[in-house]
């Protein structure tokens, strides 16, 4: 099993799936995010044995409130693309080989699926608001996105819609 932490939400996958941390690679890092603009990055890349790419993004809300100005779902669709944008450069210029190896493993995958991992209070409180109705947010990461995954994911903990890995918080 890979376990990978991020941001304090363990993800568990399946041995026979391939798993990275793509926000921690040096390419991403030192080359890629410092080069035309400030590129955004997706917390992980995980490559299923039926060659399908899942993007994955993880936020939790459950202790503290969303402060920034651009939408959650506008925010999202940039890592997306831009997380995407990156894959190629890296298989080609990447100086860690693991790295470069990724990204190859991505490149050959068949199919994309993006899913938004949002963990928000269990029950609403002034102090602790559910600021978000992952319904409302799928729809509108299917507006902007429907070109990468026509059907993306907003999923929590609690309700993991059939995905193959777990997330313990």
């Amino acid at each position: 099993m890979h376990v990978i932490d991020v941001d304090g939400l363990s993800f568990e996958f399946p041995d026979d799936w391939k798993v990275s941390k793509y926000d921690d690679w040096a390419f991403y890092r030192k080359q890629f995010s410092s080069s035309y603009r400030k590129y955004k990055a997706l917390d992980l890349f995980a490559v299923a044995p039926d060659q399908t790419l899942w993007l994955i993004e993880a936020k939790d809300f459950r202790q503290h409130q969303r402060k920034k100005q651009v939408s959650l779902w506008e925010e999202m669709a940039q890592k997306v693309l831009d997380s995407l944008a990156a894959i190629l450069p890296a298989k080609v210029n990447a100086n860690d080989l693991d790295e470069k190896a990724f990204a190859q493993a991505c490149l050959d995958c068949h199919r994309l699926r993006v899913v938004f991992h949002l963990e928000q209070p269990a029950r609403h409180s002034k102090l602790f608001p559910r600021a978000f109705r992952p319904a409302d947010v799928q729809q509108k990461m299917r507006q902007l996105l429907k070109p990468v995954d026509p059907h993306p994911k907003v999923v929590e903990s609690t309700a993991m819609q059939g995905l193959q890995w777990q997330v313990k918080r």
